[in-house]
């Protein structure tokens, strides 16, 4: 009879579960920030990466086991899985004109990967110290760029435009010496779908004489600083 769990299925089980509380962490911080791989993805990347681990370790033990004269190489499956990951983590990284963003979720998805494989090969300290080490750089690094930002005098604010609108005025309003697009993003809701801008401008006369124009455009739903 087939036996599907073997003497490994604890070991397995605790790999894989703390794979993804830890890369779950992450993901969930990526979520909160809107970022276009969020949760869900840095769970299946850290799950995925960790599996393939696990099969590196585990899965050939018997092969091995029954001719002497194999040679297997272990690091050889997660070296795939690290070079490979970039590929996704490509499809998260979008240009806008001279501006790029996603560059850190991209990195977070390499970052979690990594994890997978140190926890799937039981490095459990090192899974640990690299999560609560990403948490920090993600949570506070942020704000400390802000506050340089301030002391650079620059700001983020943020433009929420009706998707039916004059979109493309708004642009063009953009589209100047100290402006920088960061993002955009469609965000669907009643009555009218959205687009919210967010922009980096420096100089404190150019943000209120641009949060004072653009107020003013009848697409424009509403404009706010970034906190």
């Amino acid at each position: 009879m087939l036996e599907i769990f073997g003497p490994n299925t604890a070991l397995y089980a605790v790999r894989l579960l703390s794979a993804i509380a830890l890369c779950g962490l992450i993901g969930f911080e990526r979520e909160i920030k809107n970022q276009s791989a969020g949760f869900r993805t840095h769970i299946l990347v850290g799950v995925g990466a960790c599996m393939m681990m696990l099969l590196s370790l585990y899965g050939f033990e018997d092969v091995i086991d029954k001719h002497d004269h194999i040679r297997f190489d272990p690091a050889r499956i997660p070296s795939y899985v690290i070079s490979g990951i970039g590929f996704l983590g490509a499809g998260t990284i979008m240009v806008h004109g001279v501006t790029i963003r996603g560059l850190t979720t991209a990195a977070s998805i390499w970052t979690v990967a990594g994890i997978g494989l140190v926890i799937g090969a039981g490095m459990y300290d090192i899974a640990i110290l690299s999560t609560l080490v990403v948490l920090l750089s993600l949570m506070f690094l942020n704000k400390i760029e802000k506050r340089k930002m301030a002391e650079n005098g620059k700001q983020r604010v943020k433009i929420i435009v009706s998707y039916e609108g004059e979109i493309r005025e708004v642009l063009t309003l953009l589209d100047q010496p100290g402006i920088t697009l960061r993002s955009s993003q469609l965000k669907k809701g009643q009555p009218v779908h959205t687009i919210v801008f967010d922009v980096e401008v420096k100089g404190k006369d150019k943000i209120n004489k641009l949060i004072q124009y653009i107020s003013e455009r009848p697409s424009v739903v509403e404009v706010k600083m970034s906190l």
